[in-house]
Formats: structure tokens, C-alpha cells, sequence
């Protein structure tokens, strides 16, 4: 397979800047059908003929567990609304930033009715390959094509489907579309085998936490306790009997320009993406003065920051000294008694996010009051042992880190691929 760079262009309405010898035809023209699906009463229980809704494709993909359900349908309603292997499914009612998603059936599940708020598309293979015409769609979507073509209400969007027949798109000779849709599905087969290592990675991280944050390395003798069974060398503590301080945070004043722009890192709860603290991502630095006057008060590096009210539970180590805001809450804790790292893989466990939940309150913004926090149950190995747990824990973590990473990388490398060739700016060779 060989690439070269094209060298003529014409302008296509739309999409701007193709090939000059590929034909710009209407949508509708390469279709044999366009259409809005079956209106019938679903039922999401699985008795029944399986039935598209708007969730079957919000992954862009057929997802057999988000079909609903439906029965007593007759032959020739089984045969006039079942999928047909290349099948396109448009999302023409949702919200904005879902309008225009698409999915192509490829025959899997083995009977799959076309249902309401869906559109089919089903092209005519004579004239356009079906997967480069999927592609050509999604590449119109990442331009927000159809956000400019759709009508806009309250919380939802919607595009005709007479005017998405009009809309007008690329048609290269028909063996240039096969290889092009060819080269994207390689890159989509390597994005799906990353997405497979990150689920596995997701699993064994779940698992891992279950296991080494109850029952420890290598024990062999259990005790009960008021959080469970827990290895007989454990103890149970509050989380204020292993922290010196708690120290709240603020916000220094918007209004005066003094308070920003210095040299004193000031984060809030989006910045606890991770078990620790990513100072590359922190944006704001506030002054000394800003610091002052405003009830923001600084953590010292290597301690426990967990959000109180805004993103509740979220929690990390903090690699610098920074300032925090209202959201946080700072924990100095006892480094003779607990290793940080160990009490925030802690603090993030399914079974503690539960019960910080449990704990918010209010209406607008729901918080946690401080008394709840400082009176957590939790377990408290050897400090040897929490370092060796902590450290297994961050280490999967680092490996699924990288791999969604991966996965970012392959998708810009898509989005690159699809817009030099699927506009004609880069060709593929065709023998």
C-alpha cells in the first residue's frame, strides 16, 4: 500500500478543501434507505424481539446490553424493520454533544429491529462502501457539522431527515473508499485492544484493592473487628488518631488582581484526577497576600487532600506544598504511623466512596462535615506493609495510566488519518 500527498483541490460545500477529481454528492443519493425506526412500545426486560433506543450506540458502537425489548411483532414487520449487515444508525434526537453519533451493524446480535429515535442508513454498496461512509459521518461530526445543521430546544437538539439527505459528502472511486475505510479499521482494531487492556487493567486494580485492603500480603490468621475481617496483626484507628491537623481551604478574591499570579500553587478538586496530585496540571498560583487574606491555607508536601464537598471522596497525595480551596481538606498525618499513599488507595475504595457519600449533606452543594471524616474507621497495617500495598496499587495504577495515554495517542493519530484521507489531502494508492 503506498500514500502520496495530492496535489488538486476543489472546494466542497461543507467540508472545504478535497480531492478535485472526487464527485460531491448528496447523502440521500448513495442511500437506498433513510429512515426513522419502528414506533412500538419497548419494554427494557429481555423478553421479546431485541430493539434499538438511543443507548444501543452512545459508545458509537451496537451494544447488545443496551437494546430494549419488544413482542408480538408480525413477519413482515420482522423483515422490513430488521437490521442488514452495513447498516448505519444515526443519532439525530439528543443531546448536543450527542447529536450525529453513528454505529454500523455488523451482524451481531443475529436479529437487532431498527427502533424509534434512531435513523437507518443503508447505503447503496454499489455506489459507497458503508464504512467509509461511517467514517465520513463521524468525520463530519468531529467538525460539528451537524450541530450547525440541527434545530435547538431545551436539553436536545434534532436534525431532519430530509435535510440530512441533502447534505452533501465525498464520493472517491469506489475501490479508493474500501482501502482508506481498510486503513481507519486498522487503527480502530488496535484502539479496541487497548480499550480491552484497560478494562483487564480496571479489573485486576478493583481486585487487587479488595484483597490487599482487607486481607493484607501473606496472612494466614484473621480477626473480626467493626470494619471486618482483617488480618490479626491489624489495627482499627480513626482517621484522626493518625492525623496531626486538618486544615480547610478558600479562595482568595477574584477582584483584586494582588491575590493572583504568584508563586503559590492553588488547586481544587479537579486536580485529584490521580492518587497523587499532578503538579503539571495546576493552572493557578496565587501570592503570599492572596494567601493571607482569604481562608486558603497551604499543605505541605507529602500529606492527604480529599474533597469535602465538591467531587466528595476524591482524595491524593500532594507532591508539592499547595494552597487548597473551599472543596478540600488537608490531613497532615502522622508519617510514623501511616504511609499517605496507603490511606489514599484507602480513602478511594468502593466500600469508603459508599460511606463519604452516605455522609453529604445540602441542597445546592452537598459536603461532608469534618467530625465524619476525622472519625473514619480504618485499618492500619505494619508501615511496612502499607508501603508494599501502596506501592502494588500505584503500580497497576501507573500501567492503566498508561495505557488510556495509548489510547489517546492512537485516537489523535485518527482524527489525523481521517481528515487528510478522507478529504483526499492524502491518497492511497490504488492497484
Amino acid at each position: 500500500m503506498m500514500f502520496y500527498k495530492e496535489t488538486h483541490f476543489q472546494d466542497a460545500p461543507i467540508i472545504g478543501k478535497v480531492a478535485s477529481d472526487w464527485d460531491i454528492v448528496k447523502l440521500g443519493d448513495v442511500l437506498l434507505l433513510l429512515r426513522n425506526g419502528l414506533t412500538i412500545r419497548q419494554s427494557k426486560e429481555g423478553n421479546g424481539y431485541p430493539v434499538t433506543r438511543i443507548e444501543t450506540i452512545s459508545e458509537e458502537y451496537i451494544d447488545p446490553n443496551k437494546v430494549g425489548y419488544i413482542q408480538d411483532l408480525s413477519e413482515s414487520e420482522i423483515n422490513e424493520y430488521r437490521l442488514q449487515n452495513g447498516d448505519i444508525l444515526f443519532s439525530h434526537i439528543n443531546s448536543l454533544d450527542h447529536i450525529g453519533k453513528t454505529a454500523i451493524y455488523e451482524g451481531k446480535p443475529e436479529l437487532l429491529i431498527h427502533g424509534m429515535n434512531l435513523l437507518l442508513l443503508r447505503p447503496d454498496k454499489e455506489k459507497i462502501h458503508p464504512k467509509f461512509l461511517l467514517y465520513l459521518l463521524r468525520l463530519y461530526r468531529v467538525r460539528n457539522i451537524f450541530r450547525a445543521i440541527s434545530k435547538k430546544a431545551v436539553n436536545q437538539a434534532s436534525i431532519n431527515q430530509t435535510e440530512l439527505g441533502r447534505i452533501k459528502i465525498l464520493l472517491p472511486p469506489l475501490e479508493e473508499q474500501r482501502v482508506i475505510a481498510g486503513v481507519l479499521g486498522v487503527v480502530d482494531s488496535v484502539i479496541a485492544k487497548t480499550d480491552e487492556v484497560i478494562a483487564k487493567t480496571e479489573r485486576l486494580k478493583r481486585g487487587l484493592m479488595q484483597i490487599l485492603l482487607t486481607r493484607g500480603i501473606g496472612h494466614k490468621e484473621f480477626k473480626e473487628t467493626e470494619i471486618g475481617k482483617i488480618p490479626k496483626t491489624w489495627d482499627v484507628l480513626r482517621l484522626e488518631d493518625v492525623t496531626k491537623q486538618f486544615i480547610s481551604g478558600g479562595t482568595p478574591s477574584t477582584k483584586n488582581p494582588k491575590y493572583w499570579n504568584g508563586d503559590i500553587p492553588w488547586i481544587r478538586s479537579v486536580h485529584l484526577t490521580r492518587y497523587y496530585v499532578d503538579e503539571t496540571s495546576i493552572e493557578q498560583f496565587i501570592t503570599k497576600e492572596g494567601l493571607e487574606n482569604s481562608a486558603s491555607n497551604i499543605v505541605p508536601k507529602g500529606n492527604v487532600i480529599i474533597a469535602t464537598r465538591v467531587g466528595v471522596g476524591k482524595s491524593a497525595v500532594n507532591l508539592i506544598d499547595v494552597a487548597i480551596n473551599q472543596d478540600l481538606t488537608g490531613l497532615i498525618i502522622d508519617k510514623s504511623k501511616i504511609d499517605p499513599f496507603f490511606l489514599v488507595w484507602y480513602l478511594l475504595s468502593p466500600k469508603i466512596l459508599s460511606i463519604l457519600e452516605s455522609f453529604t449533606r445540602g441542597t445546592t452543594i452537598k459536603g461532608i462535615a469534618q467530625n465524619h471524616i476525622k472519625n473514619l474507621l480504618i485499618p492500619l497495617p505494619p508501615i511496612d506493609e502499607q508501603r508494599r500495598i501502596a506501592e502494588i496499587l500505584s503500580a497497576v495504577d501507573r500501567k492503566l495510566e498508561f495505557e488510556r495515554y495509548e489510547k489517546a495517542r492512537l485516537e489523535r493519530i485518527k482524527r489525523g488519518l481521517m481528515d487528510l484521507l478522507l478529504t483526499g489531502k492524502v491518497r492511497v494508492k490504488v492497484e
